[in-house]
């Protein structure tokens, strides 16, 4: 074996920032050195990793195709490193989660993973394309989405089942009608979750045929932020019902029924194909009933 471990992190870490001097300084390392091991490797197998435009350096078609590989090796290595400093030493993932699973299911979760494997985890927590990038780039070991998303590097894992809810505050208009018709909702202000959330996506799949002519009068990124703002009377929205079960049971929203739109979503859990399954990663996904 020619290459060393060393080699691999800086091609790797280059891969990620797509920058010399940014991965010499993520690795602790000067940027002649960094760049000394990058050349060195490919200088051992006749073989060019990266395009070289100015100072930016993107994965060619072959190096897209050992990243993952290597990506692979390193979390090995890594795992096998901690094997030799303590065998009983606690597993760690690092978990994305969209907004809802993040803000109402994933620290439950994260308890019960301490409980039953004495784990720790990180969670980042953002919209479903930001979670799937962050996959894609090897940052994140599991993702927990709300969205659909296809992608060929990625194993979308059906996980639980949710529904969205559409939803006023009490002294709304809509708010004591028995049943809602679609030209109420084309008539009625919206506010949103932003394009390229999971919940988005659902409700716009519902609301097909009515989406060119809704009202829609804010997008917003939070879903505390659209709950206050149909708090206040800003107009009508359309959460998860995991995030509204508080709000309606103290009555200060209330939901509206719109039975004739189908708001049923399934909740997934993401990996990366390529990535070297640890035993964090296993027991998370044995956990969730995934496994």
């Amino acid at each position: 074996m020619h290459f060393t471990l060393r080699q691999l992190q800086v091609f790797t870490t280059i891969a990620k920032h797509q920058n010399v001097s940014r991965a010499a300084e993520a690795l602790a390392m000067s940027q002649s050195a960094c760049s000394g091991a990058l050349k060195d490797l490919e200088r051992q197998y006749d073989a060019q990793l990266f395009e070289r435009i100015g100072k930016k350096l993107s994965l060619n078609s072959l190096g897209a195709r050992l990243r993952p590989q290597a990506e692979a090796l390193l979390d090995r290595a890594t795992e096998l490193e901690r094997e030799f400093i303590s065998h009983k030493e606690a597993a760690h993932v690092k978990l994305g989660a969209t907004l809802t699973i993040g803000n109402y299911l994933a620290v439950p979760l994260i308890q019960q993973f301490m409980a039953q494997y004495q784990g720790s985890a990180t969670l980042q927590v953002a919209n479903t394309q930001h979670i799937a990038s962050k996959l894609l780039s090897f940052e994140l070991d599991i993702g927990l989405i709300e969205g659909e998303i296809n992608h060929p590097d990625l194993h979308i894992i059906p996980w639980q089942h949710d529904e969205l809810c559409c939803f006023s505050s009490p002294n709304h208009a809509l708010a004591h009608k028995k049943n809602i018709t679609d030209n109420d909702l084309i008539h009625a202000q919206w506010i949103l979750r932003e394009s390229g959330s999971g919940t988005r996506q659902t409700f716009e799949r519902a609301m097909q045929g009515l989406l060119p002519n809704l009202n829609i009068l804010l997008e917003l990124q939070h879903t505390e932020a659209i709950k206050r703002a149909v708090k206040g009377g800003l107009g009508i929205a359309c959460l998860s019902k995991i995030s509204l079960e508080e709000a309606f049971h103290h009555k200060t929203l209330v939901p509206l029924n719109v039975k004739h739109r189908n708001f049923s979503r399934r909740l997934y859990v993401v990996v990366h194909k390529h990535k070297y399954q640890s035993m964090g990663i296993k027991q998370w996904l044995e956990m969730c009933g995934v496994g």
